[in-house]
């Protein structure tokens, strides 16, 4: 017999609470204390466990959602429910709980889509708002754009509330560079291409339920600056002078577009306030050998008094709010860097006639620095959106039920995942902001970075059209920069189309409607009888449904994974059809043939509701032809087309040869015809022999050859290439793109144009 009675004075820390254990009871137990107005730390395991309460009161969250906590009240957690237990009322919550591993309960736990749904909650996924200082390319498309609408789609097919967010960033110093190189002023640069970056989104079959655009909402500003003064009343964010660089011949400060230099935590090129390369902020003054956008002066250090926030204080709260939602390590790691730090002081204004003024008038000619700006233009957002839908949601307002997903590039990782929570904590501190975090890398262009300057970019609208959007949603889906840095290659995207989505899908989609046709009238034929295939085949068919669902989940979102499941549902049919295609005409089979050929269509059918967020007209156009209505629901199950429904695959057309539509006019950096000619005469080489994909030493470049080369691109450009770069991993392409990104624009358009004649 085991007798263990409740003893506050034997209770330690544990979860955020107090903890005592009782030993002896053959699994994990122990009593637990939460005092009035605290709560335990959310967390999640692979355990089960169960809750009495003996007394008070409080709430159970579980997963978002609130449970009243009573004496009596019994909870079972099952394993990876995130849970937390709060005390609202005025006296101890005492609780027992007991807890042990159940490998299948787990393993059941892990897959189960009902865990990972959002009940009622509404969910607002946002793609990070684009900066309107030019049109959007595939490296933009491919990443929170493409990432927030199917998992958008995903979601609504399950039933859940959810819209994607983004809008118009209007004003990124970025706009001011793009507005001074146009000659015009920045207001008419933002409008001009927030405008085009709205077409290329429906181009793309993307269309937001709610696009801001700051700078043409009235109420935007008197929102924003509300914001900042809760973030000021906090006591937190003081004004604080501190250095800065200016020009020196123009006096400008200089910030993010107008500064360049050495990161000082890893050392790569970056402009100012943001690393891409490590995702750490800089403060400018910071840089390594810093220098001006705006003259050759090697630029002036002057103290500056600005608005400042001491983020190096919140290291307790970024942790807590990172165990709260969905977080991957790469943004984990990247706060504990950061946290590493003595001292992290942000500035949080910046001097500058472009932007949004802080009420408060302790500094003039500054603005609300644009990124901590962002944070609030998330629940503007929202507010926007619930306007339009007849919800009370206020950006003043945030509600604990709301669910927030964000889908942005790595080098916003510091804005979204550290610097955002902070400022929420600051301005509305009795909000927990439940976020879930989707980060992709950079995805690069034959080799090198998508970049506008440089024109080194396929253009959205040079690529998608009604017959290609499917083609590159899937291509993009494929190879987007998931975990990892990936590259678009204009022959890999051919290749795919060509021979997987032409050549493989199509044809089997094809000849499984002149299958039917020639056999059973262009009807769909009722399963007969199965054989042990058969039932093998519908068991693979509900495998690839369970990877397909769980790589759009919530919690294993992932485009590469759900692209390669939908392309093994084909493979795996076309495995299965030419196995049965034997008997498919024998005689005294007729029964088992019709069963092969149902189950060809239930493949089909699966590959149509599966396929619906990824590639959505590909999706009806499937389902139209298989006589379905288009998909709305997510399947539960590998389901059989209705016998005799009209079949109409025979003739379908899902894709279309890249032939059919133009090829983009700048589908790599402009110098390489340029390049591989100096370097076809370097090396006595044809021009035909030089591949733009080949580097130099594959080639056979010597050093003597190299810096004969060297010699030549610093004559007729002014740029210095070492010769290690030379004959480094870079190909030709990508030598061709470093070139041009240290080139003046005007010597590279005056060579290329001079090729051209």
């Amino acid at each position: 017999m085991i007798i263990n009675t409740y003893d506050d004075t034997a209770l330690h820390e544990a979860f955020g609470i107090d903890m005592s254990d009782i030993e002896g009871l053959g699994v994990g137990a122990g009593w637990g204390r939460v005092a009035p107005g605290r709560s335990s730390d959310s967390h999640q395991h692979d355990e089960t466990e169960f809750f009495v309460i003996v007394a008070g009161r409080g709430e159970f969250v579980v997963d978002g959602r609130r449970h009243p906590a009573a004496p009596g009240t019994v909870a079972l957690f099952e394993p990876f429910e995130s849970h937390v237990l709060e005390n609202t009322g005025d006296t101890d919550v005492v609780f027992l709980t007991q807890y042990w591993r159940d490998p299948s309960r787990a393993l059941a736990s892990a897959g189960n889509a009902e865990r990972t749904t959002f009940g009622e909650r509404p969910v607002f996924v946002f793609s990070t708002p684009p900066t309107p200082n030019g049109d959007l390319h595939l490296g933009h498309l491919s990443g929170p754009y493409l990432g927030a609408d199917a998992y958008v789609r995903h979601q609504r097919m399950n039933g859940t509330k959810a819209w994607h967010l983004t809008g118009s960033d209007d004003y990124q110093s970025y706009v001011v560079g793009a507005a001074r190189a146009e000659d015009r002023e920045p207001a008419e640069t933002a409008a001009h291409y927030s405008a085009e970056i709205a077409r290329t989104l429906a181009l793309m079959d993307i269309v937001p339920d709610q696009f801001t655009v700051t700078d043409d909402d009235p109420s935007y500003r008197p929102g924003l600056q509300d914001f900042f003064s809760r973030v000021v009343s906090s006591g937190t964010v003081r004004v604080t002078e501190s250095e800065a660089l200016f020009d020196a011949e123009s006096g400008q400060y200089l910030y993010e577009v107008d500064v360049k230099g050495g990161c000082p935590a890893c050392g790569s090129g970056t402009s100012g306030n943001i690393c891409e390369e490590c995702g750490e902020p800089n403060t400018v003054t910071d840089l390594v050998d810093p220098a001006s956008a705006r003259s050759a002066a090697t630029p002036r250090s002057a103290p500056v008094a600005r608005w400042s926030l001491p983020l190096h204080t919140f290291r307790e709260q970024i942790a807590e709010h990172h165990r709260l939602g969905r977080v991957p390590a790469r943004l984990r790691e990247l706060s504990d860097r950061l946290f590493r730090r003595a001292s992290l002081d942000i500035p949080v204004s910046h001097p500058s006639d472009w932007g949004v003024p802080p009420a408060e008038q302790d500094v003039t000619g500054q603005v609300i620095w644009v990124w901590p700006e962002m944070s609030y233009g998330f629940l503007h957002g929202i507010q926007s959106l619930g306007a339009r839908l007849g919800e009370k949601w206020k950006a003043a307002e945030p509600q604990q039920d709301w669910k927030v997903v964000h889908f942005f590039g790595y080098d916003n990782s510091f804005y979204h995942s550290v610097l955002y929570p902070a400022l929420y904590r600051l301005a509305h501190p009795g909000w927990q902001p439940d976020i879930d975090y989707h980060v992709n890398e950079f995805y690069l262009l034959e080799g090198s970075k998508f970049s506008t300057s440089r024109r080194h970019a396929i253009w959205g609208k040079e690529i998608l059209g009604p017959d290609s959007v499917d083609a590159v949603r899937y291509f993009l889906a494929a190879t987007r920069p998931e975990g990892r840095r990936t590259n678009f290659q204009r022959a890999a995207y051919e290749t795919t189309l060509d021979e997987t989505l032409i050549g493989t899908w199509q044809g089997w989609l094809n000849d499984l409607g002149a299958r039917i046709g020639k056999r059973y009238g262009g009807q769909a034929p009722d399963a007969g009888t199965w054989t042990p295939e058969h039932s093998a085949f519908l068991a693979r068919l509900g495998a690839r449904l369970a990877a397909v669902t769980g790589s759009l989940g919530s919690e294993g979102f992932s485009l590469n994974q759900a692209a390669a499941e939908l392309d093994g549902i084909v493979t795996d049919t076309l495995r299965f059809s030419r196995q049965e295609a034997v008997l498919a005409e024998t005689a005294g089979w007729e029964s088992e043939a019709r069963t092969a050929i149902a189950l060809e269509l239930a493949a089909a059918r699966l590959l149509a509701h599966a396929a619906a967020p990824v590639m959505p007209r590909f999706a009806a156009r499937l389902a139209e032809a298989l006589g379905l209505p288009e998909p709305a629901v997510w399947p539960r199950t590998v389901e059989l087309v209705p016998p005799e429904s009209e079949i109409r695959l025979a003739d379908a057309v899902f894709f279309r040869p890249t032939a059919a539509a133009p090829r983009p006019a700048h589908a790599g950096p402009r110098l390489v015809p340029w390049l591989t000619a100096l370097v076809g005469a370097a090396l006595q080489l044809p021009e035909e022999a030089v591949a733009s994909d080949s580097n130099l030493s594959q080639l056979g470049t010597s050093s003597l050859q190299a810096v004969t080369l060297q010699y030549q691109i610093l004559e007729a450009l002014d740029v210095d290439v070492t010769v290690e770069e030379l004959l480094g991993s870079h190909d030709v392409n990508g030598l061709a793109a470093l070139i041009e990104e240290r080139a003046d624009e005007a010597a590279v358009t005056a060579l290329t144009e001079e090729g051209a004649r």
